[in-house]
């Protein structure tokens, strides 16, 4: 092969070209075209070789999305947005402020927040100095972001991605990447009234978006913590029990006895007297019946907690909501910054019998309080008592969805709301001049992106879109002044005045 330097400047011309992405043969033959010489053809083959190598290597590698995450479509999008319009309206009509936080904290922030579940936190390569991990929820950075700006009372709602590496379950709406929909208040108040309206806008949302019957479980780490003391769990492994605890949902008891006992080292005995309590639920009789409980009764962090609820179950009960939360002892919410009342709410399928219980289908909304959290983060160690609550938007998501498939729902992808079309050719211009008209008057508006496109198309795929109204402007209209305005449901059409024309579709789209 010929030195480089020695190719003439036209032949550098070419070949300069190579490192642009026209294809190779084409290249080749330029080449060609600007020189007889074979050598100058050798370098040019030598170079085309080079760059076609890289690019039949890629093609080995499957397309495909991580593992545990996906691609919305645009239908699946509209969805989507639904769900987080009914519940950031929820959130602001309760007089919350928005807040963002970074994707990614420095690892030392969520290091030993999160108990056993501290495994599944994503760690990121070091590139700059900083360890850095995924946020695993977003109530550890609020936390962090309360101490950092030294911020004493807030109310805020964030709507952020999470990243969790477990083993995703797709089908009960589970993954490794997934939104989360956060409502926390920050502050010192008097007892319960915090926590009593996140489960007022638990019962909210849930209803507003129409997912059937539900129903709130609601407990106290304190009593959690009460029951394993006086049943003579040694306090070095509360944290331990605590998340076997929280399996019950998801496993029988007898699964979760043998989890203590053979896997944790409780003693037998031990772990049947917890038995006896976390296997109960029910209101606020339940409440007063573990006040004359002679075991519990003695322990003052238990008493504390179901003191507690007792005043929770009264501001409840003026809410409107008692009737939806029951007070559970099996819920342990696994997350070691828990530090009193917690609850999860869960989905209820209407049993084919009466006499049968309702069935879970899952949690889709939890929370709880944490009024340590703060402090881990303040030099001084000063508290900031929280209590929030997180909607489980991909469990909804995965419902709703469900249902949209099996009633064979239509769904708009977009919200446009005119089309602007013409019968004729040599209209483009009248066309952009008319759809710019209504852009400017607020006018969600489409038209077709062809120099002279047919009328039957533009029509069909009004109706194939959903959208409302066509105007049409042609040659007689242009003539007359005004522009036909089509329904596309009724398929009726009406002249109008060109200066009256947006007037017009404003009134049409306010009553419709």
């Amino acid at each position: 092969m010929p030195q480089l330097g020695l190719l003439p400047g036209r032949a550098w011309t070419v070949l300069l070209g190579l490192l642009r992405p026209p294809p190779g043969a084409l290249c080749i033959r330029a080449v060609r075209s600007h020189s007889q010489d074979q050598k100058y053809l050798q370098v040019a083959e030598a170079l085309f070789a080079s760059q076609l190598k890289p690019h039949q290597e890629k093609s080995n590698f499957t397309i495909k999305t991580p593992k545990g995450t996906r691609d919305l479509s645009p239908q699946q999008m509209v969805v989507r947005e639904k769900i987080l319009d009914v519940v950031v309206s929820c959130f602001k009509r309760h007089g919350a402020k928005g807040l963002d936080t970074p994707a990614f904290e420095l690892k030392e922030i969520l290091t030993e927040k999160y108990g056993e579940d501290s495994g599944l936190i994503y760690d990121l390569k070091d590139q700059g100095g900083e360890l850095l991990s995924l946020r695993y929820d977003l109530t550890v950075p609020f936390a962090r972001y309360l101490a950092m700006n030294k911020v004493k009372k807030m109310k805020r709602y964030h709507v952020g991605k999470v990243w969790r590496r477990e083993s995703p379950t797709i089908v009960q709406g589970r993954y490794r990447e997934f939104y989360q929909c956060d409502f926390d208040i920050a502050g010192q108040f008097d007892p319960m009234i915090p926590d009593a309206e996140c489960l007022k806008i638990m019962c909210e949302i849930l209803s507003g978006l129409h997912l059937g019957d539900f129903l709130i479980k609601v407990s106290d780490r304190r009593i959690l913590d009460g029951i394993f003391a006086v049943c003579g769990v040694p306090e070095s492994k509360f944290h331990a029990i605590c998340s076997s605890v929280d399996k019950l949902d998801k496993i029988s008891w007898k699964d979760v006895r043998h989890e203590m006992v053979v896997k944790k080292g409780l003693a037998p005995e031990v772990a049947d007297r917890i038995g006896d309590y976390v296997q109960c639920h029910g209101g606020i009789s339940l409440v007063e019946q573990m006040f004359q409980d002679p075991r519990l009764s003695q322990n003052k962090q238990a008493l504390e907690g179901l003191g507690d609820l007792k005043l929770l179950f009264e501001y409840l009960t003026l809410f409107g909501v008692a009737e939806k939360v029951s007070f559970d002892l099996s819920l342990a919410r696994g997350l070691d910054y828990y530090t009193g009342v917690i609850y999860e709410a869960v989905l209820l399928q209407t049993p084919v019998h009466a006499e049968e219980e309702p069935l879970n289908m899952g949690s889709v909304a939890a929370g709880g309080r944490y009024d340590g959290l703060v402090g881990m983060f303040d030099p001084r160690g000063h508290k900031v008592p929280c209590v929030g609550l997180s909607i489980g938007v991909e469990r909804i998501f995965s419902i709703v969805e469900q249902r949209i498939k099996t009633f064979g729902e239509k769904i708009r992808t977009t919200e446009t709301q005119v089309f602007v079309a013409t019968p004729q050719k040599n209209f483009l211009q009248e066309r952009l001049k008319l759809i710019a008209e209504l852009w400017d008057a607020g006018i969600k508006a489409e038209l077709m992106y062809k120099n002279n496109p047919k009328l039957l198309p533009q029509l069909h795929y009004c109706e194939n879109m959903g959208i409302p109204l066509v105007v049409i402007i042609g040659e007689q209209e242009l003539k007359e002044g005004v522009i036909k305005l089509r329904s596309v449901a009724s398929r009726e059409e009406v002249a109008i005045k060109r200066e009256n024309l947006v007037a017009e579709i404003q009134k049409r789209l306010s009553e419709s």
